[in-house]
């Protein structure tokens, strides 16, 4: 709800939750004399606490244990474990685990991004309060949506053994790899999913998107060749390149008094934006043919700094994903043993995959007989809230003449554009705007 309008550069507004983003928190702006004096996210949802939770544990555990943190993105969180625990240990899946796993993911991928734009970004651009009002009005276009979320939650079921927190998944690779047979029973589904996917890059290209830019740098992982996803080395646009064990040389993470999550910035203090824009202006040049013609025809250049056209981004990603996973079934060769033998042995090790909403950071201390000493956590949302801060201040000022209830949608709106889950970042949202 919103308070009363004194001036438009002289109020007060304030929304009791956010909809449409995972977790809990608070937007606040405070203006003066048409200028954005403090725009700031209050994340007030209870940390989780799972990095104590990992302490004291088994090292075959954390890709079980950290799964829980999303319920939308688990296999990121699998992933990047499983590569911080084996490069701990010293071991190097084979390839066929290793395009297993990246098959896995694309499923995650293309039922994560699939869900963010159909029921929670797609709305705002249509006049929808929410999804559900979107599918009443709009039934066709929702079960287009919810067809591709479910040939990828398909993949989760057959590879990862159900679609949320998947079960199949362990250190070294899967307690049992599917056959040839039960992965070509995908191919047809995904067909259908990959002619609803172009159509979807088609559809939201055709939005009315807000004139802005995201200044900041941005960082995603890079492999030379292909689309990152499950595997290579950490980049940046203005030109940092490092690998996982290096993270804490380039990223500082700091405590701010409004947040229970960390806030990231480079170490020379800059700040960067992580995610589907990010991926894209890194490695757009690296999709599929057919996902690199739909990000064309959509308008997209070869890289996209406005986060509102980030719906278009994660489009193309999702034709990428069943264009890769079509890629994966079709060369498939099973991993046997499914699962590598990695035996403890003392260490650090790191892990870096690229979840749905960005570059996500595992790193483990284990001892010799396998118990984890240490464990630190960085997901993606908790690095973009400074971004975050810094783009709404931005994009507040020269729209201070809007009245209190389009400024609020406005302010709403362009969260969402960053796909926040607050629940993975803590350790959003009500919205107050004051302005004297």
């Amino acid at each position: 709800m919103s308070t009363g309008m004194t001036h438009k550069n002289d109020r007060v507004l304030s929304v009791s939750a956010l909809a449409r983003v995972e977790g809990e928190g608070a937007l606040y702006i405070r203006t003066s004399g048409g200028k954005v004096e403090e725009a700031r996210l209050d994340i007030y949802e209870p940390p989780r606490f799972f990095e104590a939770f990992l302490r004291g544990r088994s090292y075959t555990e954390p890709p079980d244990i950290t799964a829980r943190i999303c319920g939308i993105c688990p296999v990121a969180y699998q992933m990047s474990a499983c590569a911080a625990i084996e490069d701990a240990c010293g071991v190097t899946v084979d390839e066929p685990t290793t395009a297993l796993r990246r098959l896995l993911y694309c499923g995650e991928w293309i039922e994560s991004q699939t869900l963010h734009i159909y029921l929670l970004h797609a709305p705002d651009f249509l006049g929808y309060s929410s999804g559900i009002e979107m599918a009443t009005a709009r039934r066709d276009i929702v079960e287009r949506g919810l067809a591709i979320k479910k040939a990828g939650n398909a993949i989760m079921e057959l590879v990862g053994g159900r679609a949320i927190h998947p079960v199949n998944v362990r250190i070294g690779g899967f307690y049992r790899a599917p056959t040839p047979a039960e992965l070509a029973s995908l191919t047809d589904p995904l067909r259908r999913a990959l002619d609803d996917a172009l159509a979807t890059v088609r559809w939201v290209a055709g939005f009315d998107f807000p004139d802005f830019a995201c200044e900041a740098d941005m960082l995603a992982m890079s492999r030379p060749g292909t689309y990152p996803i499950e595997r290579g080395s950490v980049a940046t646009r203005s030109g940092l390149a490092f690998p996982a064990a290096e993270w804490d040389e380039h990223v500082i993470e700091e405590h701010v008094p409004h947040s229970t999550a960390l806030h990231a910035h480079l170490a020379g203090g800059g700040r960067y934006l992580t995610g589907s824009l990010a991926r894209y202006s890194l490695s757009s040049r690296w999709l599929s043919p057919l996902a690199r013609d739909a990000a064309r025809e959509a308008g997209l250049g070869p890289s996209c700094d406005n986060p509102f056209r980030s719906i278009i981004v994660r489009a193309v990603e999702v034709v990428y994903a069943i264009d890769e996973a079509l890629r994966l079934i079709a060369a498939y060769e099973p991993p046997d043993p499914p699962a590598a033998d990695v035996p403890p042995r003392a260490g650090v090790g790191y892990g870096v995959t690229e979840a749905p909403r960005g570059t996500l950071w595992h790193r483990y201390e284990i001892d010799a007989d396998g118990i984890i000493k240490t464990a630190r956590i960085v997901p993606p949302t908790s690095q973009n809230q400074a971004c975050i801060e810094t783009d709404l201040r931005a994009f507040v000022e020269p729209r201070m003449e809007l009245d209190d209830a389009e400024l609020t949608r406005q302010c709403e709106q362009a969260i969402r554009s960053y796909d926040p889950c607050i629940s993975c970042a803590t350790h959003f949202l009500d919205l107050t705007v004051e302005r004297s």
